[in-house]
């Protein structure tokens, strides 16, 4: 029970997914971050079934990319977007650590953080219009936000904590970080193997490009904030994702 109560709490948190509620508690939430990345397989579900879809209606590629950047948002319910924004606005302070934490904190949107969103998706339409589709490639990059959320998740258990308190520091200090870590490289494993034999230059471009931004936002975080928080969190997010996308076209038009 405490496994599925785990299971419940993860997709009540990071998704709009309907779910039993259950108590806010340490033990409800020892393995929450375990599921992260069945939160994402969902995501990738919902991709490939928009995919055949405009394939059968022979769908143009910028109503497609359009769909398959905004119907994520729709699934997680724009809460690691809404990291990106909040992080984008510390970002373009240029204060001190505690101030740019503080902003961070701030519910309100400034202005570079609605400025920045409209760019992020821009350019993640523009790209995702760029890929040369079919159903490999496609099932690739259907997996790209199951490797995403297992490095967050790792980084999560694994990564200092920039506030003592907080969603993040709840979370990280609740779970099993010994447990979580072995499952999220499990997850991250079986993702990127999964991904280079239905497209091994995608596959195997999306694997190097996450990695990469997944050691930037370790460097970034920890330089900037001195360690992570979830606007961080979902700040890495999203730009793992849009990254992944990038290297995808990168290694169809080398290769």
């Amino acid at each position: 029970m405490r496994i599925l109560r785990s299971l419940a709490m993860c997709f009540l948190m990071y998704s709009r997914v309907p779910m039993p509620r259950v108590e806010w508690k340490d033990e409800n939430m020892a393995y929450a971050m375990c599921f992260f990345p069945l939160v994402g397989l969902l995501e990738g579900a919902v991709l490939l079934l928009w995919y055949l879809f405009c394939s059968a209606l022979n769908i143009g590629a910028v109503l497609f990319a359009a769909g398959a950047v905004l119907l994520p948002v729709a699934i997680n319910g724009g809460i690691h977007l809404d990291g990106f924004c909040d992080c984008c606005d510390a970002l373009a302070s240029h204060q001190s650590r505690e101030r740019k934490l503080e902003i961070m904190k701030d519910s309100s949107a400034g202005a570079f953080a609605v400025i920045c969103c409209v760019v992020y998706l821009l350019l993640y339409t523009a790209v995702w219009t760029e890929v040369e589709l079919s159903g490999g490639v496609m099932a690739a990059l259907a997996l790209v936000p199951v490797l995403s959320r297992s490095l967050s998740g790792f980084g999560v258990v694994s990564f200092k904590n920039a506030r003592t308190g907080g969603l993040l520091a709840t979370f990280s200090k609740a779970a099993d970080s010994k447990k979580v870590r072995v499952v999220m490289v499990l997850w991250f494993i079986l993702a990127c193997a999964a991904m280079i034999c239905l497209s091994p230059a995608v596959g195997a471009a999306c694997a190097i490009g996450g990695l990469g931004m997944f050691v930037f936002y370790r460097v970034s975080a920890y330089r900037q904030f001195g360690g992570i928080t979830g606007d961080t969190a979902g700040w890495f997010l999203q730009l793992c994702e849009l990254v992944c996308a990038v290297f995808a076209v990168l290694a169809q038009k080398i290769f």
